[in-house]
């Protein structure tokens, strides 16, 4: 299908989870003998990423988050990636990639966003253009329509495929694709629902109130059901079980369509809940959790590609990141740089990049947050140069517009 019309800000909302794919093969990369895949995870809600990968490092880092930072020792503790930095001990997978040269951080990374409205964020971060409220097509769909296409899939594969609930911005435009969504619904969270709560009194405040009441009742059901209770411990774990359960389901099974040799070469997903205001939890909270299921689905997506493992490229990135110090409720507020995970056999992976800023006060983003010091456009640029073979001129003035001094990252893909 294709969409031209703009996303409004509830259709963003409304996009989560679902696997949006470009179902033709490109020429030159096919002339070259290789069949890449390339899959972008957008996670909506702004990922922290020092609680993500950890600067152990550096000797600001302990003082910034005290008992919060994640360190080396202990009984959460960090894995090793290199000699300053480690990873979250709840993503033990993407560590076995990263041993294996198959996984690479990109640290202090942002887009050109500076301001910390979820929104426009995820504009900037799915239009790929330098300001918001403008686009009606985005950058990985513009990145289809400059690759001169080598043929189409088998048209049975887009049997498997139906259509999903709204498209999102990063692959609206020109090129059709086509969706599909998993039959198992993503538990909704309560940043979720506050958002939308937020946007509904601004433009339904009819809508505003009945959500206002809904919530009300299941609060008033969670307190009178075991089952319901979250902070239950088993309620607790059953709603932990329920999000990797389903971020499992959703990559694996846009894996398995990925992986075909008749299936898509290029797709799209979003997860939604990462904006970790309260109670974050690096190390056994709920940003541990997310993480968890975040690694697994990663897991998910090797295993279910199957023999395309090795040419495939996937992209996980957010709008910004959060603030260096904890706040008040034990959580992050919005911040500025953040962090990309990339994993796949077609990386040269193994490594964490990273102009490092540091954590002094003086080196902090507005006093506050981890200062960008890489460009997201220049790390998406490179994937898409070097593992689609998207022409320089296309990627400057086409996918990421008014970014010719934003120069492709060489070297990130085998």
């Amino acid at each position: 299908m294709t969409c031209l019309h703009a996303p409004s800000r509830r259709e963003l909302l409304l996009a989560s989870g679902a696997l949006f794919a470009w179902t033709y093969l490109p020429r030159i990369a096919r002339a070259e003998g290789r069949d890449p895949r390339f899959l972008t995870i957008i996670l909506r809600g702004a990922l922290d990423g020092l609680g993500a990968v950890a600067p152990v490092g550096d000797p600001g880092w302990i003082a910034l988050r005290d008992d919060k930072a994640l360190k080396l020792e202990g009984e959460h503790a960090a894995l090793p990636l290199d000699s300053f930095f480690a990873l979250n001990p709840a993503m033990p997978n993407f560590h076995r990639l990263y041993k294996a040269g198959q996984a690479t951080v990109v640290h202090a990374a942002a887009t050109p966003y500076r301001e910390r409205s979820h929104f426009d964020g995820q504009d900037i971060l799915e239009s790929g253009l330098p300001k918001p409220g403008t686009a009606e097509t985005g950058w990985l769909n513009r990145a289809f329509a400059s690759i001169e296409p080598g043929g189409r899939v088998d048209a049975r594969g887009r049997e498997a495929f139906a259509v999903g609930p709204v498209t999102p911005l990063v692959v609206r435009g020109p090129a059709p694709v086509l969706s599909w969504t998993p039959p198992r619904l993503p538990p909704a969270s309560d940043d979720t629902l506050m958002r939308l709560l937020d946007l509904y009194r601004h433009t339904d405040p009819a809508l505003a109130r009945a959500l206002e009441e809904r919530m009300g009742l299941a609060a008033i059901a969670r307190a009178g059901g075991i089952n319901q209770d979250p902070n239950n411990p088993a309620a607790k774990q059953a709603g932990v079980a329920q999000v990797r359960a389903y971020f499992a389901e959703a990559t694996g099974s846009a894996a398995k369509f990925l992986g075909r040799p008749d299936g898509p070469r290029v797709g799209a997903l979003a997860f939604d809940g990462w904006d970790t205001h309260a109670n974050e939890g690096a190390s056994d909270g709920r940003l541990a959790q997310l993480l968890g299921a975040l690694d697994g689905a990663i897991a998910a997506i090797e295993t279910e590609m199957g023999p395309a493992w090795r040419e495939t490229v996937v992209a996980v990135v957010t709008e910004f990141g959060r603030t260096a110090h904890i706040n008040g409720t034990e959580g992050t507020d919005h911040g500025t740089a953040t962090v990309a995970l990339l994993a796949g056999g077609a990386l040269k992976g193994g490594r964490v990049i990273a102009d490092w800023p540091g954590l002094k006060p003086s080196d902090l983003q507005d006093g506050r947050d981890l200062k960008p010091t890489t460009d997201l456009r220049a790390v998406l640029k490179g994937l898409l140069k070097d593992h689609l073979r998207v022409a320089d001129d296309a990627l400057a003035n086409k996918v990421f517009p008014g970014s010719g001094a934003v120069r492709a990252a060489i070297g990130l893909v085998g």
